[in-house]
């Protein structure tokens, strides 16, 4: 019977969260292993559709995101979880009801090449007072960056493929 090992990836917006998990999917699979990725902005854009951005949805986004986990963790050797979650109580929550299997992959970057990728164009927004609330970045819109993570991967100074091969081997570690 299978009982997937849990990603919980932490980062802010585009820091490469989804593109390394999606690269890391496809190894595994490669691999004869079941992998689900439970990625944020699908999340939000199909099922909690009527979540906002305020730090209590962003809670209960992420309370419901650790309910899909739980609920699916017997069909998967592998369930990668791609999102921003920016607060530590969050984060612990999902580990505490997670254990053990659960791990907590920190995607980081220096905010200036954020800025620079701007893979969804939400810095331009927010410098532009477009948007106040982007993670990280917006003085109301807090990330509380991980104490302990089980595996870092910063993109400032590390390629994509670099990052990738580290989660890889990290998750062949943890079966």
């Amino acid at each position: 019977m299978k009982r997937a090992q849990i990603f919980w990836f932490t980062g802010l917006s585009g820091v490469g969260k989804t593109t390394v998990s999606q690269k890391v999917k496809d190894l595994l699979t490669e691999e004869g292993f079941s992998v689900l990725i439970l990625d944020g902005d699908i999340i939000r854009e199909k099922i909690h559709t009527s979540l906002s951005f305020s730090t209590l949805d962003i809670k209960n986004n992420n309370k419901l995101i650790l309910e899909l986990c739980l609920n699916e963790r017997e069909n998967y050797d592998f369930i990668l979880v791609t999102i921003i979650s920016p607060f530590s109580s969050s984060r612990k929550l999902a580990r505490n009801k997670s254990m053990p299997g659960f791990y907590e992959v920190y995607c980081k970057a220096d905010i200036e090449e954020l800025i620079k990728r701007d893979t969804k164009g939400l810095y331009e927004k927010a410098i532009n007072g477009e948007i106040d609330n982007l993670i990280g970045f917006s003085p109301k819109a807090v990330y509380e960056p991980p104490e302990n993570p089980d595996i870092i991967l910063n993109s400032t100074t590390d390629s994509i493929d670099v990052s990738v091969h580290k989660l890889f081997s990290f998750t062949l570690k943890t079966i």
